[in-house]
């Protein structure tokens, strides 16, 4: 859903189906935002969250959290933070605002 919600607003998407893919994918080609949910498998979007965070490379790059998992509550005071459901319109909107707050840093 997230996929064809982005793309029909414009945004050029790659899709990870897991965080091993999703390392790999940003480590290839480094996107100007990333859409992340923490509950991937294999690698979990926390640790792609705490990969990101530790490489230079990437560090800059904004990340909208997705989460519907209990306990995730560090996250909920970021801006860049969506709880599920998420709905397409809120969707769009978080990316944008988070891709404008991080051209204005």
């Amino acid at each position: 859903m997230f996929r064809t919600v982005l793309s029909f607003a414009g945004f050029a998407v790659r899709e990870a189906g897991d965080g091993y893919t999703a390392l790999n994918l940003v480590e290839q080609e480094q996107p100007n935002a990333i859409v992340l949910d923490l509950g991937l498998p294999n690698v979990s979007g926390e640790v792609v969250l705490q990969e990101l965070a530790a490489t230079p490379v990437t560090r800059s790059i904004p990340v909208v959290i997705v989460t519907g998992l209990p306990g995730a509550h560090e996250y909920e005071q970021a801006a860049c933070v969506l709880r599920k459901p998420i709905t397409p319109d809120r969707l769009v909107h978080t990316v944008r605002a988070c891709l404008l707050a991080a051209s204005s840093t």
